[in-house]
């Protein structure tokens, strides 16, 4: 099965899911969103026991694709409620799959990429690599990766990075417990392969039960906040920031915020 945004590869149980928009530094589109959903979805039916995530050339993934960003602050809130439910969906499909997930983060992983990069089991980055929730720039609201990030890193240190929207290095991301281990360039994708072959060799049975033991602890709670982060999702692509925050960063200015 071919994907126009990434390329799938399952070999000795391993899948490999590799974002392969270089030109737009792997950006998140609906349609590299629907692609995801599928290979994880191949990657759940087939003979895969685990699943490695990276991009190509110099990024990981930067978040939404310019071209659909536009388009933002002029769609209904219909439309902005589906679209913050899309990205949902991958967001929880990533958190809550069966397989163990593994992130090879080869540069800049930032947004909706850095959501990503921080939700699957295993987070490998390289010395490089950059991080950031970057919504409060461009007048977003991070609402949909809060639910799953305050459990990963701590309240304290959500907000600091959700409220300041700034960009930390990998080693900063390691001190937080957003990444798992900085490995070099060269070595990440065989790194990523030892990960994967220490957990093949655990019991299936007890590896899938351990997951979705820890998925259950939060599951009704997670599922109940990420409803109250879609509503603030596609609220906040309503307001005056919102437009403005949206416009100044396609015209390459600093945005003139309004008075809250």
């Amino acid at each position: 099965m071919g994907y126009p945004t990434l390329t799938y590869q399952c070999e000795d149980r391993i899948a490999t899911i590799a974002l392969t928009v270089p030109e737009k530094r792997n950006a998140i589109s609906a349609q590299m969103i629907t692609d995801m959903l599928g290979a994880l979805q191949q990657a759940d039916e087939g003979p895969a026991g685990v699943v490695i995530i990276t991009g190509s050339g110099k990024s990981f993934c930067a978040g939404m694709d310019l071209d659909e960003l536009q388009h933002l602050i002029r769609q209904t809130q219909q439309r902005n409620l589906e679209d913050a439910r899309r990205l949902t969906k991958l967001f929880y499909r990533l958190h809550s799959f069966p397989k163990p997930v593994i992130a090879a983060v080869n540069g800049a992983a930032i947004a909706g990429g850095c959501g990503i990069a921080t939700l699957t089991d295993f987070t490998l980055a390289v010395p490089e690599a950059k991080f950031g929730y970057t919504e409060v720039k461009i007048g977003f609201v991070p609402a949909l990766v809060s639910v799953f990030l305050r459990r990963r890193v701590g309240d304290r240190q959500v907000r600091d990075l959700l409220l300041t929207g700034r960009i930390i290095d990998a080693a900063e991301a390691l001190r937080m417990g957003l990444i798992t281990e900085i490995v070099p360039q060269e070595t990440l994708m065989e790194r990523a392969r030892e990960i994967a072959a220490l957990l093949l060799a655990a019991s299936p049975s007890s590896v899938a039960l351990t997951k979705k033991l820890l998925l259950n602890f939060d599951r009704a709670a997670i599922r109940a906040e990420l409803e109250v982060a879609i509503e603030a999702n596609a609220d906040i692509r309503t307001t005056a920031d919102f437009r403005e925050g949206v416009t100044a960063f396609l015209e390459k200015r600093p945005p003139k915020w309004g008075k809250s």
